[in-house]
């Protein structure tokens, strides 16, 4: 049975480590091939031969990029195109989340350039490149394959609602990625270009725990989760593959939520062990 990404192509920002590995995992077993962007090119390397061992008959490709980079970013979907023949899906999930960024009265300008420059600006080139490379797309009816795809950005519950310990150049990317996106759904919803923000709420990933980087500050995010426990980067590679897949057909424009209930909740029932992940999506060989 034909995977649900067969004979399509992906580009993957932050793809050698969290997030954009598993998710680079995903779209590989259903069949699409991928360029693995990240900054660290040892990273990107070691993904792709991770995914190229476990599934030989789709191509996966490291590449080394600087998403705040206009040119880098240019050059990876150039590079997609070059090697696949096209760009069905941009899942632009680079970011990062600095130790120094705290309240307004805090963050050094730096820092808020910095995250910007990554987290906004970034996932700006993404969209931009990968939307000329989408209008190009030439059209096979027999494979299912048509000018348009599918942008992904990473966005965040703390572009919905504020966050418990400060991190507010985090949090104001994050909230221009949600905004950005939208407009640019509308804008592009009559080319068949479909582009949806991925929030994720607090997950076990190095990104957060780096951050969140004693008890205290664990405890602070914890609290306020329904179900007791940071999420795992297998259950945003999960939406992050609805949201590429022809199953999401009609979807664009969206806030995908994907945070344990957090961004719902009022209280939480403080007290109540919390529940584990699936053993079937952290035991994965």
């Amino acid at each position: 049975m034909p995977g649900r990404l067969q004979h399509r192509s992906a580009l993957i920002t932050g793809a050698g480590s969290g997030i954009g590995l598993e998710s680079s995992i995903l779209f590989a077993q259903e069949g699409a091939n991928i360029l693995l962007v990240d900054v660290n090119f040892e990273n990107a390397e070691k993904a792709s031969k991770q995914v190229s061992e476990r599934f030989p008959n789709v191509k996966a490709i490291p590449f080394k990029a600087d998403v705040s980079k206009e040119d880098e970013v240019k050059a990876a979907v150039d590079l997609a195109v070059k090697e696949f023949g096209r760009l069905d899906i941009m899942f632009n999930n680079a970011g990062i989340m600095h130790s120094e960024d705290d309240n307004a009265l805090n963050t050094e300008e730096s820092i808020w350039d910095l995250t910007m420059n990554i987290n906004l600006k970034g996932v700006w080139w993404g969209c931009k490149y990968a939307i000329l490379a989408m209008r190009q797309n030439p059209t096979d009816e027999a494979k299912g394959l048509h000018t348009g795809g599918s942008i992904i950005n990473t966005a965040s519950f703390v572009a919905i609602m504020g966050a418990a310990t400060p991190q507010l150049a985090y949090t104001a990317s994050k909230g221009a990625v949600l905004a950005m996106t939208r407009e640019l759904a509308m804008v592009h919803a009559r080319e068949g270009i479909r582009l949806n923000s991925l929030c994720p709420g607090p997950l076990k990933t190095p990104l957060l725990m780096d951050f969140l980087n004693t008890d205290e500050k664990k405890q602070r995010r914890l609290i306020h989760l329904p179900m007791g426990r940071f999420g795992e980067a297998v259950e945003l590679a999960n939406a992050a593959l609805f949201l590429a897949s022809g199953e999401s057909s009609y979807i664009t424009g969206t806030d995908f939520k994907v945070d344990g209930g957090l961004s719902s909740a009022y209280v939480t029932a403080i007290g109540e062990p919390a529940l584990p992940p699936p053993a079937s999506l952290v035991n994965r060989s």
